[in-house]
C-alpha cells in the first residue's frame, strides 16, 4: 500500500530532522519522495510497498498484444499461432514472436516490442517481383469479446512498427467491421481481392494516417459505429498503391474501448520533436496527480501535465481520497533515423559534407532536422583509394593487341599507363608486355625418318593446351581437324595425311587456338608447306 509521510508527519511521530537511527515503524516506503526509504534498494514505484492498481481500458479485441500463441512460428504467413486471431486475407499475415520466427531479416522489428514478445507484420502491396500484385493486402481480423452498439463511442488505439524508409513509406492505418463474425475471412482465398470493402458485409470504421523509421508509433481514432460491430479486420488502406519496394508494417496493442475507458491515459500534446511537446492527463479537482519516469518520482511534479526534459518511461499516480491508480507507462522517445551511405574517395580529391571538407578513410556523422524538428542522422563511410602502381606483366603473339584501359598495344613495351578506375579515380598500371615464345613450324616433312615428320609447336611451357587444329589444302578444304592436344604430344599432331592417306606436296593453312599460361586462349594462323 501507499505511504505518504512528510515532514510534519515526523514530527508527529517525535522526530526531529537530526540525523538518528530510524525505529522499525518508520521503515516503509514513502512512494513520492524519490528516496529508497527502507533500505532495500528499490525506489518509489519500483518497490514493491507501492504497489498500485493499473488505470487502463481493457480492449474488446480478444488478444490485443498477440501474447497468447498456440504454437510458436516457424516461418512467414504463422497467424494461425496466434490465439483467437483470424486470417482475414488470402494475402497472408506474418506472426512474429520471440519463441519461434522473428521476422525478415532485412525488415527488422524494432525493439523493443511495445508489449510482451509478440507482434504482426504485414505488406501493402507486392512490387517488384516476377509477379506483382499492388492488391495483396494482409489483413488481420478478430471476433470481438463485446459488440460495438450503435450510437456509443470508441477509441481505437494501436502501436504500428517501421522498417526501414525504403520500405515502410506512411500508411493510412484503417480499421473495418461487420454486424457478422461468419464475414471472416473474405476474399474466398483470392489473392489479388484487396481489401474488405471490395465484398460485401464490410464498412470501413475510421483511418490514421502514421509514419514513422525503424521505430513504434501511438496513433488512435474514435469509432462511433451506425450498426452493431461484430467482427474487426485492420491493415492497409482500400486504394492501390505504386512502389518498388514491397512496403511492410508491424502492429502491436490494438486496444479497442470505450472511450471512457481511456480517460485517464497518458496522451502526448504537440510535437515530439519540439520544445513545446507535453504529456498530459484530463484534469479533476478531485484527484492528485504525481508524475514519475522511469519509476522514480519526479519531486514537485503534481499537475495533469508535464513537459518531459528526458527519454523515459512516464507515469501518473491518481490518487482521490478513497483509492489510488497509475497509469499505463507512456514511452517518451524522441525519433531518430540514421541514414548509413558509403562513398569512394580519389587520391588529393575532397568531399564536402555538410561543410566540413574530408580527404581522409574515416566515418563521418552529421545531424540534420528532419520537416517535423526530429533528429536525422547522416552517416558517411569514406574509402579513400590510393593510388598504388600496379605491375601487369602479359604476352602476345604478333599481330594480335593489348589493352589498358583505352590504350592499345601491339608490340612488346614497358610503359606506365594511367587509366580511370570503376570509381572514377586515377589508377597507374606499369606494363611489361613480350612476345610468347612459340616456334611455329612453316615447313616438315612427313617421310619417317623421324626428323620433323610432324606439324608440331613448340615453347618453353607456355602452351597449356592446343584447343583445336586444323589444316586447309588450297583450295579451302578441310584435310585434318584435332582438338584438345597435349603441347608435348608430338605424334599427336598432323603427319601429313588426311583419313590415314598421304596429302601431296604444296602450300597448306593452318588456324589453331592455343590455351596458354595467361588462361586466354590465343588463335593463330599461317601457311605450312609439307615435302617429302
Amino acid at each position: 500500500m501507499y505511504h505518504w509521510l512528510t515532514f510534519s508527519a515526523l514530527i508527529l511521530f517525535g522526530w526531529s530532522l537530526a540525523p538518528r537511527k530510524v525505529p522499525m515503524l518508520l521503515m516503509v516506503e514513502i512512494c513520492d519522495n524519490a528516496l529508497d526509504d527502507d533500505g532495500d534498494g528499490l525506489i518509489d514505484l519500483l518497490d514493491s510497498d507501492c504497489d498500485c492498481p493499473v488505470a487502463e481500458p481493457v480492449s474488446l479485441i480478444p488478444n490485443p498484444s498477440f501474447e497468447d500463441s498456440l504454437c510458436c512460428p516457424s516461418n512467414r504467413g504463422s497467424l494461425h499461432c496466434a490465439e483467437t486471431w483470424i486470417q482475414a486475407s488470402a494475402a497472408t499475415t506474418d506472426y512474429v514472436h520471440a519463441c519461434g520466427w522473428f521476422g525478415w531479416e532485412d525488415l527488422p522489428v524494432p525493439l523493443p516490442i511495445p508489449d510482451g514478445n509478440a507482434c504482426i507484420g504485414f505488406r501493402n502491396g507486392r512490387f517488384g517481383e516476377n509477379n506483382p500484385n499492388p492488391n495483396w493486402k494482409e489483413y488481420t481480423g478478430a471476433c470481438l469479446t463485446t459488440p460495438l452498439r450503435v450510437g456509443n463511442e470508441y477509441k481505437f488505439q494501436f502501436h504500428i512498427g517501421f522498417t526501414n524508409p525504403q520500405n515502410s513509406p506512411s500508411i493510412q492505418v484503417s480499421l473495418f467491421g461487420t454486424s457478422d463474425c461468419n464475414n471472416l475471412p473474405f476474399g474466398l482465398d483470392d489473392e489479388t481481392y484487396g481489401c474488405p470493402m471490395n465484398g460485401p458485409g464490410w464498412m470501413l470504421l475510421d483511418y490514421k494516417t502514421a509514419y514513422g523509421a525503424n521505430s513504434w508509433v501511438v496513433k488512435e481514432f474514435i469509432v462511433k459505429p451506425t450498426v452493431d460491430i461484430y467482427a474487426i479486420a485492420i491493415g492497409p488502406e482500400c486504394f492501390e498503391q505504386d512502389y518498388t519496394n514491397n512496403p511492410y508494417y508491424f502492429l502491436d496493442n490494438l486496444i479497442l474501448a470505450d472511450v471512457r475507458e481511456f480517460e485517464f491515459t497518458i496522451s502526448g500534446e504537440g510535437n515530439v520533436c519540439n520544445d513545446s511537446f507535453a504529456l498530459s492527463l484530463p484534469y479533476r479537482d478531485s484527484i492528485d496527480y504525481q508524475w514519475y519516469r522511469n519509476g522514480i518520482a519526479l519531486v514537485g511534479e503534481k499537475s495533469s501535465s508535464i513537459k518531459p526534459e528526458l527519454e523515459g518511461r512516464y507515469q501518473v499516480v491518481l490518487k482521490s481520497p478513497t483509492t489510488c491508480k497509475v497509469t499505463k507507462v507512456y514511452d517518451y522517445v524522441i525519433p531518430q533515423s540514421t541514414v548509413v551511405m558509403a562513398e569512394f574517395l580519389c587520391d588529393g580529391s575532397q568531399r564536402n559534407f555538410y561543410g566540413n571538407i574530408i580527404s581522409e578513410t574515416g566515418i563521418y556523422r552529421d545531424t540534420l532536422k528532419t520537416v517535423s524538428g526530429c533528429d536525422s542522422i547522416i552517416e558517411l563511410h569514406i574509402q579513400k583509394l590510393v593510388d598504388t602502381p600496379m605491375d601487369v606483366q602479359a604476352k602476345i603473339f604478333p599481330g594480335e593487341t593489348y589493352k589498358v584501359g583505352s590504350h592499345s598495344f601491339s608490340d612488346p613495351v614497358t610503359e606506365q599507363v594511367t587509366i580511370q578506375s570503376s570509381h572514377g579515380c586515377d589508377s597507374t598500371v606499369i606494363l611489361d608486355l613480350n612476345y610468347f615464345k612459340v616456334f611455329v613450324p612453316n615447313v616438315f616433312s612427313p617421310n619417317g625418318d623421324g626428323l620433323n615428320d610432324y606439324f608440331h609447336f613448340r615453347d618453353i611451357g607456355e602452351i597449356r593446351m592446343v584447343s583445336y587444329l586444323r589444316i586447309f589444302n588450297r583450295w579451302g578444304n578441310l584435310v585434318y581437324e584435332q582438338r584438345d592436344l597435349a603441347p608435348q604430344d608430338e605424334q599427336a599432331y598432323w603427319d601429313g595425311k588426311s583419313n590415314g592417306i598421304n596429302l601431296p606436296e604444296g602450300t597448306y593453312i593452318f588456324q589453331a587456338s592455343l590455351l596458354m599460361n595467361d588462361d586466354m586462349e590465343h588463335p593463330i594462323s599461317g601457311p605450312v608447306t609439307l615435302i617429302r
